[in-house]
Order: C-alpha cells, then structure tokens, then sequence
C-alpha cells in the first residue's frame, strides 16, 4: 500500500515533465505543439537544456491601428513673448560667461601641457611612469575641456539671435 502511494506520486511529478516540451518557432515560444511532426512542418525547434519562462504580452484591442502608436504632439502654454525674450537673454548671458571659463581654462591647460611635455614635479625625475601618467592625464583633461567647449557653442547656437 505504502509503496502505491509513493509510485503514484512520483508519476505525478513527472508526468509534467513529459508534457511540458516548449518549442522554438522563430522568434516565438510556445508548447502548443501537438507531436513532432506539427512543430517540424511549423518549423519549429524543441527547447531542451533549461528552463523556459514565458510570459505573454498585452492582447491589442479591437480596432487598435497595427502601425506605431505616437504620443499626441504636448503643446506648452504660450508665455509672453517679453518674458521669453528676458529668459533666453539670461540663458545666453549665463553660457556665455560659461564659455569664456572654460576658454581661460583651456589656455591654462594647454600652457601646463607645453605640447605634450610639461615641467617634471616632484619624483617624476626619477619615476619616469608617473610622468608619463601626468602627461596622460593632462592630455585627457585637455580633450574633455575641448568637448565642454563645443557643448557649450552648440548650446549658444540653440538659442534665439540676440536682438
């Protein structure tokens, strides 16, 4: 009686196992597959070697256009053109005072580099790698002032032609 019970249950737990095949027909996922012979002429491959976890999108509905669906256009309320024209004046002025600290700085950094070979400070006469580090440090801190730079002319050139 005992070992009934025991049989019973382990066919239990593996019953799924034999069912459970999950199928790879392009790039979808299924085990509604009926026998080999369905999933071959379908095109479909038999998953094997882990396991599978699938879950299933949103159904559209009815009615819903199959093409990309767009947000509708946001439209912001129309500020007084006097108070736009002060605020992309401030904004302009505030770049532009940007822009000419990262200019200053750019000279002192490039002044610093002496075109790639600067001052030795420190131990950097006996350690020649940390040199050659400082160099490469300089020469990246170079590049990124050169990149705020650009950023900050493209920010300006957004703007609205000062009046």
């Amino acid at each position: 009686m005992k070992t009934a019970i025991v049989l019973a249950l382990c066919s239990a737990m593996l019953a799924p196992a034999a069912w459970a095949q999950v199928y790879r027909c392009g790039n979808e996922y299924t085990n509604n597959i009926r026998d080999a012979r369905d999933a071959q002429q379908r095109g479909c491959k038999l998953v094997e070697g882990g396991n599978v976890t699938v879950i299933e999108g949103p159904k559209p509905r009815p009615g819903a256009t199959s093409g990309p669906v767009r947000a509708p256009a946001a439209t912001a309320p129309r500020s007084d053109d006097s108070a736009q024209r002060t605020r992309d004046a401030e904004s302009r002025r505030i770049l532009e005072a940007e822009l000419k600290k990262a200019e200053a700085r750019q000279a002192e950094l490039l002044k610093d580099y002496n075109n790639g070979e600067p001052d030795k400070v420190g131990g950097e006469a006996r350690n020649h790698q940390r040199y050659l580090d400082r160099v490469a440090e300089m020469k990246a801190a170079i590049a990124r002032n050169d990149s705020d730079i650009a950023g900050i002319k493209r920010e300006i050139a957004r703007l609205p032609a000062a009046p």
